[in-house]
């Protein structure tokens, strides 16, 4: 991959996002029962629906909650958003879930807080190199992750989640198919030593999982002795080999229900916290340590990009429009194929 992408290039952008959603950040939030009224307000005005992932900030994932939207993984963010009939799609999240809910719902108005929220795993997998790296193996089927732009998902010939992505590799590899995965490295080889598929993997990380470490996630291990380790598979090999739980996000928070722990080290942005500790009030969650601390530490277990979502930024999108989604018409169809292949998949 390295003759179409230049990897100190990629970093350049990743941390020239990263001071842009630190900057953003620094600007006075207001949070107050005056604002979430008005929203509440703007939602029934605009005839609009708040669509919000687990890693927002408990006031959204609150407000989505109290108004008939939804917290959800990506995948659930998709189908709730093509099937409800709301006018309006408040998308709380980064910028490709908003992408991939214009791609499903092109007749909806589709809104973002901040059209800023972007996703590393996105940056690092521009469409000119991806395309690129595609043409070189033609007899291959291309599995992209969702956390890439509406022209990756339009390069592709399926698109998923974490939630389905090993049921669709194994689907794929019965029937003999070879592969091209992107973007996330972890995620892919995670699925590879699962399934022992043929794939080609890009080189991208997510800037939150990557943290992660087991010698750390070890060390509280042994503070709780109870505890059960719970991954998500974005994070490096060496933190899934320790943990009891391997999933994604909404698979996470439905071990957290099953499983008969007192206590939790959750190795995902803490942001999935809101629900894990409504869902089970008596159990402990215990964010798992990263890599870093205090200006050392590029994520903290949280992605900064989704901590640019904000009440008052919710707000203004609903009162001027603003932070509308826009996906080409040609981008779309093509985009579409894929994505609805995920979702009319059926997990075995």
């Amino acid at each position: 991959m390295s003759e179409f992408f230049d990897k100190v290039a990629l970093r350049e952008t990743v941390q020239k996002h990263l001071f842009s959603a630190e900057q953003t950040l620094k600007t006075p939030v207001v949070d107050n029962q005056e604002l979430r009224d008005e929203i509440k307000s703007l939602l029934i005005q605009k005839n609009a629906v708040l669509v919000a992932h687990y890693y927002t900030d408990d006031a959204i994932q609150e407000l989505a909650e109290e108004t008939g939207g939804v917290i959800a993984d990506s995948l659930e963010m998709a189908r709730f958003g093509a099937n409800h009939e709301a006018q309006t799609l408040v998308v709380a999240g980064v910028k490709f879930m908003g992408e991939t809910a214009k791609i499903l719902s092109p007749e909806k108005n589709i809104l973002m807080p901040t059209l800023e929220a972007t996703c590393s795993l996105d940056i690092g997998c521009p469409i000119e190199e991806f395309s690129a790296f595609c043409d070189q193996y033609p007899d291959r089927k291309v599995v992209v992750y969702a956390n890439t732009s509406a022209a990756v998902k339009a390069r592709a010939d399926w698109v998923v989640t974490s939630s389905i992505a090993l049921q669709v590799v194994e689907h794929l590899t019965e029937q003999g198919e070879k592969i091209i995965w992107a973007p996330d490295q972890h995620l892919g080889g995670y699925i590879q030593r699962e399934t022992g598929a043929d794939m080609i993997l890009w080189d991208g990380a997510c800037i939150v999982h990557e943290e992660f470490k087991a010698k750390g996630i070890l060390d509280l291990k042994s503070i709780y002795s109870d505890a059960a380790i719970l991954v998500h598979p974005e994070s490096p090999e060496s933190v899934v080999e320790i943990a009891d739980v391997v999933g994604s996000t909404s698979q996470l928070l439905n071990a957290t229900k099953q499983m008969s722990n007192d206590t939790f080290i959750v190795a995902t942005d803490r942001g999935i916290f809101y629900k894990m500790r409504q869902a089970s009030p008596s159990k402990r969650f215990v964010e798992a340590p990263t890599g870093g601390s205090g200006a050392t530490c590029r994520s903290c277990a949280h992605c900064p990009w989704m901590a640019l979502n904000s009440l008052e930024m919710l707000r203004n999108a609903l009162k001027y429009n603003s932070g509308q989604i826009h996906v080409a018409e040609e981008t779309r169809v093509k985009g579409l194929i894929p994505l609805q292949r995920m979702l009319d998949f059926q997990v075995k």
